[in-house]
Formats: structure tokens, sequence, C-alpha cells
């Protein structure tokens, strides 16, 4: 909470949001059941995604133009595809082990550039590097085994826009609102996200 600038006293809510591109089923609910497996606490707080705004606070208040910010981006674009394949990780500089973009990084570089400006422009401690999460802050040898044993994993999707998701007062991430591509609309998230325009 932050004290309301008028000096009334009165406190303006904060919300933390993100954005990102789910990964669908049956692949974001395999990953996500991996990640618990390999002993990660946050596989049941945060869903299966490729990050296009990491967690970031903002006035409640400013949630309508950021909306309206998020749609006009998804109205201009296009479904694209995504190939997931193999395993990378940030160590040493971050501990994390992830899934690795084969194809569609270049697609989500320019729409993360995009969500990332206006409303939500923001410094980012590292550059963009589109990617899935399997394991974070874990003892070495969990790591280690998350990089091997999802070394040779492999999946296909067709992105159909991205979601909105804010981070409840219990710790999970949950998703609020989709924006289809090419639809020119939005709406509350549907489990998978809506169908792709024809």
């Amino acid at each position: 909470m932050v004290a309301d600038p008028e000096g009334s006293g009165a406190a303006a809510p904060r919300r933390m949001i993100g954005v990102a591109v789910p990964i669908p089923d049956p692949h974001g609910s395999l990953l996500r059941a991996r990640r618990a497996g390999f002993g990660d606490p946050m596989a049941a707080a945060i869903p299966t995604h490729i990050t296009l705004l990491p967690p970031t606070e903002v006035a409640g208040a400013d949630l309508p133009a950021i909306e309206e910010h998020l749609l006009r981006i998804a109205r201009t674009e296009r479904p694209f595809h995504i190939r997931l394949h193999g395993t990378g990780t940030f160590r040493p500089v971050s501990p994390v082990v992830f899934v690795a973009l084969e194809e569609g990084i270049g697609d989500c570089e320019r729409v993360q550039a995009r969500v990332s400006s206006g409303p939500l422009a923001r410094a980012l401690p590292f550059p963009y590097h589109p990617h899935v999460t399997v394991a974070h802050h874990l003892p070495d040898e969990a790591m280690d085994r998350a990089f091997k044993e999802l070394a040779t994993y492999r999946a296909d999707f067709d992105v159909w826009g991205f979601s909105l998701y804010e981070h409840g007062d219990d710790g999970v991430w949950r998703p609020q609102r989709d924006f289809a591509f090419g639809t020119g609309g939005a709406g509350p998230h549907i489990e998978d996200g809506p169908p792709a325009p024809p």
C-alpha cells in the first residue's frame, strides 16, 4: 500500500502483475509436474509460461490503461509457432534451469518489446531471453537433474495470444485476462486460452 499523494490519509492499492504466454496442455501440465518433481515449491504457485513482462508492481488505478495497452498490441499481432527443445541454464548468474525455445524466439522478443513499453516500460535486470523455467533456486543436484532429464524434451504448439497474471495474497500467480492475437478483443481467462482466429 502506498500513501495517498493528496495527503488525505487514504491508501492507493498496489497490484503485482505479469504478462506471459501460457504453455498449453498437455505440455504445460507436464512441465509443471516435472518442476514439482524436481522439488521446486514454486510449481504450485506459477502456471507454466514464457514471460513477456516479469513481476511488476503497478497502481490498481492504472490497470484499465494497462489492459488497453495490451489490447492494442494483441489486435495487431498474429498467432505464431513455438517449438520447445532441450534445456539451458542461467547459472551461475541466476539459479535457473529452463526448457529452451528452438523456434519462436524472435516472435516472443517482438511481443515482449511491445508489452514492455508505454505504461509498462521498465528497466530489466537482464537481457530478455524467452524460456520456460523448470527449476529455480534449488540445490545443485536438483538443478543438474532437471537439466539432464529434460535435455531431450520437445513440444510444438501455436501461440494464440498472451495473458495478464496477478500475484495473489496467497503467493499464487493467476491469469486474469486473455488477449487473443488479431481479434480486437480481450476477455476473462479461459483455460488453455481462446481459439486462434481463422
